[in-house]
């Protein structure tokens, strides 16, 4: 019995061996990946399922993707020269920047010949540099009013009758009323840059051979009409100047109402039900309100994927880049996610214009705009698009040295609604949580205004594009 009982402890650990071998070997077999893998920078909602799609349909190749936004990391990484990504989503206004200084792959010889009729005609021209290809469109951003109908509501005001500057201004006072600020900026250059093209400005203008750029913001018309109705709106405490766009406080804000409307880009729906998923079903769309009512429109944003120059792997990200923006697969998977699309195709679909939800990241369809057929109103919204503005050549520096300049009439008015809320509250006999008076706090200083920060932002811009080698006027 003995015997048999040690033939059968042998017999099973010779057993357990072998399947140990037969898993470890399996084990290291899943282990071994031969796809090529491309690292992707992007900040778009839906890229997860844009990127298992692709690599369904790719399956050689791996896709690593990052979810950033802003170019302080990547200028950083293209300094240091190593750490960049393949591919990265760039802003229309920031691509003349990496263009004229050699940081991406020319694609021209990649893109076939119905690409230039495929696209929308402003979103392919803004990829283009010197007739060179440099990037292949995502989206487009005509500016819309995305608005909280129930915060609306509740003040007595009819988003949709809502016209002129005027009518705005008339109904940011009622909104303040129940306590909701109808805007926030807390000093947002590319807000301001859309909203003086609103307003018909051209402030920035570059030569044909790019080499002289022209800088007019204390003469141009447009600049001069929305930098007055904005100061007013700042100085009688109608915009939230403490809550930057998409910082948590901003997002916390728009998701209780007490930030009850967004001027943006037609791309905004699928950044809402990111950012501010509670709100869903409360809020709707409108065309842009103008100076005088009639009708006009400016892009916000807008964004194209590239292929970095330091690549060591073009085909593949090029491939990828391809079936974001050219491919239906890729294109449906982020119009479903509440991208505003760059193609013809889509935006001419009648399923694209009846769309009424948004599809989450986990593929649940959200009726985020209460049944509404919001990307009707954005189409039109993009018809209205004016021409003939134009963005510096060294947009990005810009936009960073926005904050540092007029940002300080924002960072002053922060401090005036401050004191005269803290003002307030004292006079009302409130305590801390320690329970002791509240004290004052110190006035504010001489103010900074709109105009003044404008003042010494076209000194930064004038100096820096001489320092860069442009001819400035």
């Amino acid at each position: 019995m003995r015997t048999i009982g040690r033939r059968i402890s042998r017999l099973a650990t010779i057993v357990v061996a072998a399947v140990l071998t037969v898993s470890l070997a399996s084990c290291g077999q899943a282990t071994v990946d031969n796809r090529t893998e491309i690292s992707v920078w992007s900040w778009e909602p839906s890229m997860g399922e844009v990127i298992r799609r692709f690599e369904k349909a790719n399956p050689d190749i791996r896709v690593e993707w990052t979810n950033i936004s802003g170019y302080e990391n990547l200028n950083t990484a293209i300094q240091d020269g190593y750490g960049t990504p393949d591919v990265a989503q760039i802003e229309y206004y920031a691509l003349p920047q990496y263009e004229v200084s050699g940081q991406l792959l020319d694609l021209t010889d990649r893109t076939g010949s119905d690409y230039a009729s495929f696209f929308t005609l402003g979103t392919w021209s803004s990829v283009q540099l010197a007739g060179r290809v440099y990037a292949l469109p995502m989206d487009s951003g005509p500016m819309g009013f995305f608005y909280n109908e129930d915060v609306f509501q509740q003040a007595g005001v009819d988003a949709t009758q809502i016209k002129t500057w005027n009518d705005y201004y008339e109904a940011a006072k009622k909104l303040k009323q129940i306590g909701a600020y109808i805007a926030a900026d807390s000093g947002d250059g590319s807000f301001y840059d859309a909203m003086i093209w609103l307003a018909g400005g051209q402030p920035f203008h570059t030569s044909p051979d790019g080499k002289t750029v022209t800088i007019d913001l204390d003469h141009d018309t447009g600049t001069q009409l929305f930098t007055e109705f904005w100061q007013k709106m700042i100085d009688e405490g109608l915009v939230d100047t403490t809550s930057a766009t998409w910082s948590e406080r901003w997002k916390r804000r728009v998701g209780t109402g007490a930030i009850a409307s967004v001027f943006s880009g037609a791309w905004m729906p699928s950044m809402l039900l990111s950012n501010v998923p509670g709100a869903s079903g409360l809020w709707r769309v409108a065309p842009m309100p103008t100076y005088d009512g009639q009708p006009t429109n400016a892009e916000s944003g807008g964004s194209a994927l590239a292929v970095l120059q330091l690549t060591r792997k073009p085909d593949a990200a090029y491939r990828f880049v391809d079936f974001v923006t050219h491919d239906a697969q890729g294109i449906s998977a982020r119009v479903a996610g509440g991208a505003f699309p760059a193609d013809y195709d889509t935006l001419n679909s009648g399923e694209f214009l009846d769309k009424t939800t948004i599809t989450n990241d986990r593929g649940v369809e959200i009726p985020y705009f209460g049944g509404q057929k919001f990307n009707r109103v954005l189409s039109e919204a993009a018809e209205d698009v004016s021409v003939g503005y134009q963005y510096l050549p060294f947009e990005v520096y810009a936009r960073n040295d926005f904050k540092s300049t007029v940002g300080k009439a924002y960072e002053w008015a922060s401090s005036k609604q401050a004191y005269e809320q803290r003002e307030m509250e004292v006079d009302m006999g409130m305590k801390d949580e320690k329970g002791k008076p509240l004290e004052s706090l110190d006035r504010p200083g001489k103010k900074v205004s709109l105009e003044h920060g404008l003042a010494t932002w076209q000194k930064d811009l004038k100096e820096y594009g001489f320092n860069q080698g442009f001819t400035i006027k």
